[in-house]
């Protein structure tokens, strides 16, 4: 059970989120502006905030950009803007998913248990890709098993790349980098395993938490802006035709 905070100005959509919601056994908080969701996000710290983009006074965007400053709480926006720049440009600001409209309530109440199924495992330190009944997917035959998962709470470094798991810090060459948690964790699983292929499935199950058709989009567009932030190291992460990716070994 969880208290969600959502911003929508449409009230009869609203209306009907927050019924689909409370249904679930969620406490909801309704805005219908950017300004009156803002303020309800810093006082009472929702675990999960449903945010529209086109929102009177001030846009989600916008919205989510200030709340970044100084909340972790997942981000789920909404909004009518289909194309891929759009949804870069939501995920960009701080966003941890993206739902376009029109959005089925089903859909929509399945994301948000699996992002608050995500956040209750990494409450409690269950955020292990390597735990039982997980698998790994590789370029090899799809019949053979893959090996375990390797994890690390020691120092990662890969040439330039330094990843201090204890603080949740990545360095490239000296210089921080700043990450969302999806990001530095899908560089953590990665970078902890140079050189094996991971699914778009075998991803977004272990670090979004959810396994439905057509969301490996969030999986491409998080890839994406992760090798944006990496720079020249951004072409260690590639692209595994008919797989997923891969985060290169050195040399």
């Amino acid at each position: 059970m969880a208290l969600i905070l959502l911003v929508e100005d449409e009230s009869d959509f609203s209306n009907l989120v927050r019924k689909s919601l409370e249904a679930e056994g969620h406490q909801v908080l309704q805005a219908f502006t950017g300004p009156d969701g803002l303020t309800l996000a810093m006082s009472n710290r929702p675990d999960l905030i449903i945010l529209d983009w086109m929102l009177p006074g001030m846009d989600g965007l916008t919205v989510c950009r200030t709340l970044r400053q100084t909340l972790l709480t997942p981000i789920l926006m909404m909004t009518a803007r289909s194309d891929e720049i759009d949804r870069v440009l939501g995920l960009e600001v701080g966003a941890d998913d993206y739902l376009v409209k029109p959005v089925s309530l089903r859909e929509l109440t399945a994301r948000v248990r699996a992002t608050l199924r995500r956040v209750e495992m990494d409450s409690r330190g269950f955020n292990n890709p390597s735990a039982p009944g997980t698998t790994a997917f590789t370029n090899e035959s799809s019949s053979k098993a893959a090996a375990s998962v390797a994890t690390h709470d020691a120092v990662i470094e890969i040439g330039e790349l330094r990843l201090l798991p204890e603080e949740r810090q990545v360095f490239i060459a000296g210089e921080e980098l700043e990450l969302t948690p999806k990001e530095y964790e899908l560089l953590k699983l990665m970078a902890s395993n140079p050189g094996r292929a991971f699914s778009r499935e075998y991803l977004l199950e272990n670090i979004w938490g959810y396994e439905y058709d057509g969301f490996d989009r969030t999986v491409d567009t998080h890839i994406l802006r992760l090798r944006k932030k990496l720079g020249s190291l951004g072409d260690r992460v590639s692209t595994v035709w008919g797989v997923g990716y891969r985060f290169a070994r050195e040399g």
